[in-house]
C-alpha cells in the first residue's frame, strides 16, 4: 500500500516531491523527441503485449489520484512531472517534455493561480497560471475534441477570430500565422478543418461549422480553408454562407495552403456526408435542439467560440432536467425527471462528466481532463474530515478510472483482453464506490484488495 497522506502533506507543504517520487517509480531511458535532459519516469508493468501511456502528475487530486489509480492497474505507464513548483522552477520547460512524449497521454488542468517558492524563498504567483496555452503550442495541439450526448465538439486552438481591422491583417508566407491583433495558427486550422471532415465521414454524423466569416478577418481565413478542403469532395452542403470565403480571401489562403504536406487531400475525394454552414454565434440555439432531439452532430469552431460553446452544452442539462421536473409536478406525475431522462435514452449529466481529446500535428493525441475544486477537496482530506460534518461527499476518483481506460485503449485498439479487464475494473470500482461513498483512503484499500492488478 502507498502512503498517500504523506505524498499529498509534501506536495501541500512544498517538501521534496521529486525525490518522493524518485524512489517511488524507475529511471527510464525514453525521452521525449528534442529533450534528452527531461526527467521521465516509469512505472507498472511493462511488457510486449501493452503499449504504454505517458501520465501528467500536476497538482492536488491531479497528482494524487494519478498515482493511486497507476497503483491499483499496475498498467505499464510513463510518468512526467508537471506540478506547479516543478512548471516553474524549470520556467515551463516540463510542459514541453510532457507535451513531446511519443505516446498517447493523459492530461490534467487543475486551477491556474497557485503560489510556489521563487529562487530566493518568497511565493509567488507560479509562472504560466496552469500552463495550459503554452503546454498546446509546444506540444503541437490543433484543436481539442470535446464529446457531450449526441454533440461533439471539434475545437481548433488558438484561432480567437477577433479582428475587423483590414489594415492590420496580414498572413505571414514563411509561418502561415493569420496575423492581426492575435495570432492564429492557419496551418493548425487546416488540420482542424480536416480532422472534422473525416469525423463526419467516418461516422455519418451532421456536421455544423460554428464560424464568424462575415464578422471576423481571421474566420474569413478559416471558413476559406474549410471549402478549400470541400474541394473535390463528395460532402453535401445544405446551409451556406452567403460570400464564398475561398475566392474573398484566396491570396492569403494559398500561403497557408503551400505550408501543407502536398498530399494534405489525399483520399478525400471519396469523403462524404452533410454539412451546415452557420453564423456561431446567432446559431447556438439550433445546439439545443440537437440536444432534445438525441440529433448526432459534429461541430467545428474556433476557440474562443468553442469555449463558449462547450460551456453551453455544459449548463444546459441540469436547466432541462429542472424545467421538465417543473412539467412533471405541474401535471401531478409520480414519474421523477431523473428517471425519465434516463429512460428517454439522454446521457449527459452536469458538465463534470464532459471528457476532452487534444490532437497533435505529430504523435498520438491527448486525453484530457479538468479537476476544477480538487485543490479544496485535498485541503479537505488533509485537515481530516472530507465529507465537512456530512455536507459533502469525499473525493470520487471515478474520473481517473474512466479516462485511463479511455487512454489505454486508444493506444490499443484492438486488445480485447485488455478491453475486457478494464471495464471489470469499472464494474469492480462502481460496486465499492456505491452509496455511501468511501473516502479516499479507505477507497484507495479496497480498490487495491478488490482488483487484481495487471
Amino acid at each position: 500500500m502507498l502512503d498517500l497522506m504523506h505524498i499529498a502533506k509534501t506536495e501541500f507543504e512544498g517538501g521534496d516531491l521529486k525525490d518522493l517520487l524518485n524512489k517511488l517509480y524507475s529511471e527510464t531511458d525514453v525521452r521525449p523527441k528534442g529533450y534528452p535532459d527531461a526527467l521521465v519516469w516509469k512505472g507498472g508493468n511493462h511488457d510486449d503485449n501493452i503499449n504504454p501511456i505517458c501520465h501528467s502528475l500536476t497538482d492536488a487530486y491531479a497528482l494524487l489520484g494519478t498515482i493511486a489509480a497507476a497503483d491499483i492497474l499496475n498498467l505499464p505507464f510513463y510518468a512526467v512531472p508537471m506540478w506547479s513548483q516543478i512548471r516553474h522552477d524549470t520556467k515551463l520547460e516540463a510542459l514541453s517534455w510532457f507535451g513531446n512524449m511519443e505516446n498517447t497521454s493523459i492530461k490534467w488542468s487543475t486551477a491556474g493561480d497557485a503560489y510556489v517558492n521563487d529562487k530566493t524563498g518568497n511565493r509567488v504567483v507560479v509562472m504560466g497560471k496552469s500552463g495550459n496555452a503554452p503546454l498546446r503550442t509546444q506540444a503541437g495541439v490543433f484543436c481539442n475534441v470535446r464529446p457531450y450526448g449526441p454533440i461533439t465538439v471539434v475545437r481548433c486552438m488558438p484561432c480567437l477570430p477577433y479582428s475587423q481591422d483590414k489594415s492590420k491583417f496580414i498572413v505571414n508566407e514563411k509561418t502561415g500565422i493569420v496575423h492581426t491583433e492575435m495570432n492564429t495558427p492557419g496551418i493548425q486550422m487546416a488540420y482542424a478543418c480536416r480532422l472534422f471532415l473525416k469525423m463526419i465521414n467516418d461516422t455519418g454524423k451532421l456536421g455544423r461549422v460554428a464560424f464568424k466569416p462575415t464578422q471576423a478577418m481571421e474566420d474569413g481565413i478559416n471558413a476559406g480553408l474549410l471549402i478549400w478542403l470541400l474541394e473535390g469532395t463528395k460532402f453535401t452542403v445544405g446551409r451556406k454562407w452567403a460570400v464564398n470565403a475561398y475566392e474573398e480571401h484566396k491570396e492569403n489562403i494559398d500561403k497557408i495552403i503551400a505550408l501543407l504536406p502536398s498530399d494534405f487531400k489525399k483520399g478525400m475525394e471519396s469523403w462524404s456526408g452533410k454539412i451546415e454552414q452557420h453564423i456561431a454565434d446567432t446559431n447556438y440555439g439550433l445546439l439545443i435542439w440537437d440536444l432534445i432531439e438525441n440529433q448526432e452532430c459534429i461541430i467545428l469552431a474556433t476557440d474562443l467560440d468553442g469555449d463558449r460553446l462547450t460551456d453551453l452544452l455544459a449548463d444546459i442539462s441540469d436547466p432541462l432536467r429542472a424545467f421538465g421536473q417543473k412539467l412533471l409536478e405541474h401535471t401531478k406525475s409520480n414519474v421523477t425527471i431523473d428517471s425519465a431522462w434516463k429512460s428517454m435514452g439522454y446521457k449527459t449529466g452536469n458538465g463534470r462528466d464532459m471528457t476532452s481529446v487534444m490532437y497533435r500535428m505529430e504523435g498520438p493525441p491527448i486525453h484530457e481532463q479538468t479537476l476544477g475544486s480538487a485543490d479544496a477537496m485535498l485541503l479537505r482530506l488533509l485537515d481530516g474530515d472530507e465529507s465537512m460534518g456530512g455536507s459533502k461527499k469525499p473525493y470520487d476518483p471515478r474520473i481517473h478510472f474512466v479516462l485511463i481506460k479511455d487512454a489505454y485503449m486508444d493506444a490499443n485498439p484492438n486488445n480485447k483482453e485488455l478491453e475486457i479487464w478494464l471495464n471489470n475494473v469499472l464494474k469492480e470500482f462502481d460496486q465499492i464506490y456505491s452509496n455511501p461513498r468511501p473516502g479516499f483512503i479507505d477507497g484507495y484499500k479496497k480498490l487495491k484488495k478488490s482488483i487484481k492488478p495487471w
